[in-house]
């Protein structure tokens, strides 16, 4: 048992916040251990420092702990969420986490495990079905975050309850629900919860006697002025500043004007508010952690980069934002991390093809399932990658519409081993009366991580149909790219012959590893990994063009580049020394 004093490191009188009982203003940014490196974790918390911040934040991700339900969840290595709370104390940061257990975030199904928004129970409610596994999951995670509040020696100074409830819905049962959870686990620093400001969210998202923080990309004043007539005696904390954005697959790269990031933070700061920066860093969605959002009917999926615009750049480096935010924010001080951390020289090397893609698709051992229809993601256990589908249907004489009712999200057509080309949603075949070898590849492109939509299934989810006719009979192969082993990317590149969409690989030697930026011109669309390590997702329609690969990534001699090619693969890999993130739109979030 850990015996925690109750008396909270913060607290609020008057307006006013203070840090055992000195006037004190959160100035905070957040950094996710998830998206960061941890050989990384001490260089941007030190940024962040630099910036002239004094608390850091982070969201907790229950899926990146616990991706499969039969397995304890991590807490090691790139997992070990205690030692960056660790590293951030000892940078001099306080810190604020954010456990959901739903986070947004852009993350993968908002960092709700699939295997349990799969089960098709009531999300984000008081339904047993859903707090319960909750609640085995708050068992392992909250006493480590106990252990390290400020009255046990540790820098944690408040937590957050859920995770913007009021955009979401009105069950107040689960949200008391959710405190009282944190504060039976041992949490007795500040608790608080965080909504847009509109009466509709705050009405939603707030309790009784926990400080109610706004989420806002511009309007402070407005904002302000709203929690007070709702919220007496309580200080102004604004729990997510957007001074910038992420983005989606197929739209341009968001970003925000110094001048319009750095007049909105004044607003907030003015009158003793407090603030955490989001993102003041933000990362990489490495692997396939990428979430969605989901818009009359249309997946929007995220891009790899998390850059987010953040006054800290992907890859660590001090932006024009950065110098200007830290000029409102008053740091004076010598700025400890470099400007940019070293980088590889450009370069480029060939990529060489090495096998089809259904070819390495079977190569890689899974356990198929059979049935009368294509089975989803869910059905197989899959979180993330894709399905690989076969039938024998018998197509007559002449033209026919083959039609996939409900693709989520992407799915390539192979018929005896030719490509077809991409379902959106129907495709014409031409049957002579024989019995065909049907193949279908669907990828699942992010799972919803916002919105009414969390937890939607992957897959085809309705029937597949020649012309009115369904096809039945099918066979389903889960590809679980995130877990897939080097031995496995071996079976998958020595699968057979080369192919205008399939795997190939690069070589390329390093003689101390640094940073760099990777594009596949001429490529369309697919994954790569390095090293072994699945790195993210690529698409020719942009907006983002590089891939980073920070310098832990990679090791002195050959470095070895695979690459998964879904539609055509080009020549040549490129190492680049800059990022390009594609054309660019100035973007500020609004709230009406």
């Amino acid at each position: 048992m850990i015996e925690l004093s109750h008396r909270a490191a913060l607290a609020w009188n008057d307006r006013g916040l203070s840090r055992h009982g000195v006037p004190h203003r959160i100035l905070s940014g957040a950094l996710h251990y998830f998206r960061v490196h941890p050989e990384l974790w001490r260089d941007r918390l030190r940024r962040l420092a630099d910036l002239g911040l004094n608390t850091v934040d982070t969201y907790v991700a229950w899926n990146f702990h616990q991706p499969r339900p039969d397995r304890a969840p991590r807490f090691d290595g790139w997992h070990d969420l205690e030692a960056f709370v660790r590293l951030a104390g000892e940078e001099g940061l306080d810190v604020i986490v954010r456990p959901g257990p739903y986070i947004c975030a852009e993350w993968s199904n908002g960092g709700l495990p699939s295997w349990l928004t799969g089960r098709d129970l009531a999300i984000r409610t008081s339904d047993p079905a859903f707090t319960g596994p909750v609640e085995r999951w708050f068992d392992e995670l909250i006493p480590r975050l106990a252990a390290l509040q400020v009255s046990a020696g540790g820098p944690i100074t408040a937590v957050q309850v859920e995770n913007e409830y009021g955009s979401f819905g009105d069950d107040h049962a689960y949200v008391r629900w959710n405190r009282d959870a944190l504060t039976a686990r041992g949490i007795t620093e500040l608790l608080f919860t965080a909504d847009g400001p509109t009466e509709l969210m705050q009405d939603g998202g707030t309790l009784p006697g926990t400080l109610a923080a706004a989420t806002l990309g511009s309007k402070p004043g407005a904002a302000r002025e709203l929690l007070a007539r709702r919220r007496e005696g309580e200080p102004f904390l604004v729990a997510e500043y957007w001074s910038g954005w992420f983005d989606h697959w197929g739209e341009k790269h968001h970003v925000r004007g110094a001048e319009s990031a750095v007049d909105t933070l004044e607003g907030i700061l003015s009158d003793g508010g407090s603030v955490s920066i989001y993102m003041a860093h933000g990362g990489t969605n490495f692997g396939l952690w990428a979430g969605a959002n989901y818009d009359q009917g249309r997946v929007q999926p995220t891009i790899t980069s998390y850059d987010s615009d953040a006054p800290i750049a992907e890859d660590g480096s001090y932006t024009p934002k950065f110098h200007a935010m830290r000029a409102a924010l008053g740091a004076t001080g010598p700025l400890r991390a470099p400007e940019r951390l070293p980088v590889l020289p450009a370069s480029r090397v060939p990529l060489i093809q090495r096998a089809g893609l259904i070819a390495g698709l079977r190569a890689v051992p899974a356990t198929e399932t059979t049935g009368p229809l294509p089975a989803t993601f869910e059905q197989l256990g899959l979180d993330a990658g894709m399905v690989l589908l076969t039938a024998h249907p018998k197509i007559p004489d002449g033209e026919h519409q083959l039609t996939l009712t409900d693709v989520r999200d992407r799915a390539w057509v192979f018929v005896d081993g030719e490509p077809l080309g991409v379902a959106s949603p129907s495709l014409t075949l031409r049957g002579t009366g024989a019995v065909v070898r049907l193949e279908i590849v669907v990828e699942n492109l992010g799972r919803i991580n916002y919105g009414p939509m969390v937890g939607q299934h992957k897959g085809i989810l309705g029937p597949v149909l020649i012309d009115r006719r369904m096809v039945h009979g099918w066979t389903s192969r889960p590809i679980d790219l995130p877990s897939w082993s080097s031995s496995d990317m071996r079976l998958a590149l020595g699968a057979g012959s080369p192919a205008a969409a399939g795997f190939a690989e690069a070589t390329f030697d390093v003689e101390e590893p640094a940073d760099t930026f990777l594009a596949l011109p001429g490529s369309a669309h697919g994954v790569v990994w390095v090293n072994g390590f699945l790195l993210g997702r690529y698409w020719e329609i942009g907006p983002q063009v590089t891939l980073y690969c920070p310098a832990p990534l990679l090791r002195r001699g050959p470095n070895v580049v695979t690459v998964l090619e879904t539609d055509r693969l080009g020549s040549v890999l490129e190492l680049r020394d800059r990022p390009e993130l594609g054309p660019a739109e100035e973007y500020v979030e609004e709230f009406d």
